[in-house]
């Protein structure tokens, strides 16, 4: 995925232990327990050192809200309902979706340990943040992290007008040499809903086969996608290969809603509706894979074939080839040199009056 640039222009750096200061006032005053609390600062504090900005702090009061209205269960926890040596199905009983996400990869991880491969479906389930998380604690394990979940339907099919599918995002994550490491974490829709609303926020037009009106004709701005329109599969438009995101999405959901038994496409509550009392019953699946079970040198070799195309000539205007993850690690390294993380100075604001609205001490920037 591509690093959102809220770090650009007018920057006011938060430590992250400010920002985890922030998310778990926030949401204890919502009604969150410690547990559920400081899971979900663990993911929002990472999607934002990581450049996501559209799954950290952004989704905050949307944890919040579903907390009051009572769209989420604050007193449950996840179970695990049936399982093999390496396999489980959890219910997460709808929990905070990134308690669930942390209770379900550590199951996968488990398990691999003990047979070379786990594989964990979730139902039940809420929003989980970024899904890359969860591919990264497998990777901190030394084995292949695979995540994916559906969501509330935002994107529209080829040659469809409606929302029936979720941004539905895939990630996989593989350790490489020292800490060095692949990292695939992307929507299957051409973006995130989250990067239209930060779009939004920020007052700037939608590039070229982001979305579409409710019509179906392709908007650049931010309104028209999110009043009765929808995200496009990733790939734009049919003539631009969109039917591969489409594919992508339905994929997932397969894995997801299907095989886990979870709610599933046009079924899924409504997204971030005023209105809207029903729990999500998201679907989540997870996977961790022992590379030493397969051939062997898989970190030397990947971490070859990651360099191969690093070294390639890039085009003009670009500094390199990419491979996935290497935003991200700029992005992270970008954090550590300047102390904290980098928000937009309209997004601070946004968020003291989130502080008021949950009556708690808004975060201090460090200028």
């Amino acid at each position: 995925a591509v690093v959102s640039t809220q770090s650009t222009g007018m920057a006011k750096i938060v430590t992250t232990r400010e920002v985890r200061r922030f998310i778990i006032s926030s949401l204890r005053v919502a009604g969150g327990r410690d547990v559920q609390c400081e899971d979900l600062a663990d993911i929002l504090v990472a999607a934002d050192t990581r450049g996501h900005y559209s799954h950290g702090l952004n989704r905050l009061e949307m944890y919040c809200e579903d907390y009051t209205r009572g769209t989420t269960d604050k007193d449950a926890l996840p179970s695990t309902e049936k399982e093999t040596a390496a396999t489980a199905l959890v219910n997460g009983n709808n929990c905070l979706g990134a308690t669930v996400g942390k209770y379900s990869m550590n199951l996968a991880i488990q398990k691999c340990k003990e047979t070379g491969v786990g594989v964990v479906t979730a139902k039940g389930s809420n929003h989980y943040g970024i899904a890359g998380f969860y591919g990264l604690m497998a990777k901190e394990a030394g084995l292949i992290g695979i995540s994916m979940t559906n969501t509330s339907p935002l994107q529209v099919p080829t040659r469809g007008k409606v929302c029936t599918l979720g941004t539905n995002p895939i990630s996989v994550i593989a350790p490489a040499q020292g800490d060095d490491y692949y990292a695939l974490d992307m929507a299957t829709s051409a973006v995130a809903i989250g990067k239209i609303e930060v779009a939004r926020r920020k007052g700037e037009d939608l590039p070229a086969g982001w979305g579409c009106d409710s019509q179906g004709i392709e908007a650049r701005e931010a309104d028209a996608v999110l009043n009765g329109g929808g995200l496009f599969p990733l790939g734009g438009s049919e003539i631009s290969g969109g039917y591969k995101g489409y594919g992508l999405a339905l994929m997932v959901d397969l894995f997801c809603g299907i095989l886990a038994g979870a709610t599933w496409g046009p079924n899924i509550r409504s997204w971030q509706a005023a209105n809207e009392t029903r729990v999500a019953d998201l679907g989540q699946f997870f996977m961790a894979v022992d590379p030493g079970v397969f051939g062997d040198g898989f970190s030397g070799r990947l971490q070859q074939l990651m360099d191969t195309h690093r070294a390639l000539d890039p085009i003009a205007g670009q500094d390199s080839v990419l491979v996935p993850g290497d935003p991200e690690r700029t992005h992270e390294k970008l954090c550590e040199d300047s102390g904290g993380i980098p928000y937009h100075e309209a997004f601070i604001r946004d968020m003291g009056i989130l502080a008021q609205k949950m009556n708690v001490d808004p975060m201090k920037t460090l200028d």
